[in-house]
């Protein structure tokens, strides 16, 4: 609370700013709410429309807590695989990186000919926004033990096995965490584009259906509440992150001492 007291001001203060600088604008400019509404549209609409966009918001959270978690699963899997068969991880890791050249918008038609219109086409392109930053993290966090314990636990006698256990993925969790904050952050986005896809409900269908009929104020709603899911996660998972860095530098000091 007191970091935020003394520096979260500033970017709340901006926020502030830019908004009264856009009302202001509108208002002034006399801009059509079609074109460019006003940000107490924007709110007034957001209020007032919540019995319209309330079933796709759910639609979204849910289609994105589904995709996250089979992307976290698959995106540490890969990683742990990897990094304990260095051959694989050799032969493997430059296809991921160029799995990763593909833009997911041109992919997306391609799943729906290949899976149907159903779920499984946009659970995939969630995964594959979400697994990468995670694979990517969690190798680099397994590579970044320091070596000093590594000689320590194999000379103490450690298998494999116990050095990574005990070792390699506990000093691991940052990384991990900061490709978790990412991924989380990229499936909201991963989301909406797969619901452009012909989805029924969805924050992605609800922004086609208010672009569609000039209704940008909807529109602006729309991305407003993309950007809120957003951060949502991340502040969650960043909760999480130091709830889960607490009790493990807790449980290390009790071993210690």
């Amino acid at each position: 609370m007191k970091t935020y007291a003394s520096k979260g001001w500033r970017p709340t203060a901006v926020l502030l700013l830019l908004l009264v600088i856009w009302e202001s604008s509108s208002r002034f400019l006399a801009i059509q709410e079609w074109l460019f509404p006003a940000p107490t549209t924007i709110i007034r609409e957001g209020i007032n429309g919540w019995s319209q966009y309330a079933p796709h918001l759910l639609s979204t959270i849910q289609l994105t807590l589904i995709g996250f978690a089979i992307g976290t699963l698959i995106g540490l899997a890969v990683a742990v695989i990897l990094h304990l068969i260095p051959s694989l991880r050799e032969a493997v890791y430059p296809l991921l990186i160029l799995s990763q050249n593909i833009p997911i918008i041109v992919l997306a038609p391609l799943l729906v000919l290949w899976f149907g219109f159903g779920v499984l086409p946009k659970l995939i392109i969630i995964i594959l926004v979400c697994f990468f930053p995670i694979t990517v993290a969690a190798m680099d966090g397994f590579r970044q033990t320091n070596r000093e314990y590594i000689h320590y636990m194999k000379m103490a006698g450690a298998t494999r096995s116990q050095l990574f256990r005990k070792l390699e993925w506990p000093h691991a969790m940052p990384s991990i965490f900061s490709g978790l904050k990412i991924s989380a952050t990229y499936s909201v986005m991963g989301a909406v584009i797969s619901e452009w896809l012909g989805a029924s409900e969805g924050i992605g269908v609800y922004m086609t259906l208010a672009s569609s009929s000039f209704r940008t104020d909807r529109v602006f709603v729309a991305i407003f509440l993309i950007m809120i899911l957003s951060l949502s996660f991340f502040f969650i998972i960043t909760q999480v992150e130091k709830r889960m860095i607490r009790y493990q530098t807790e449980g290390e000091r009790d071993a210690n001492g």
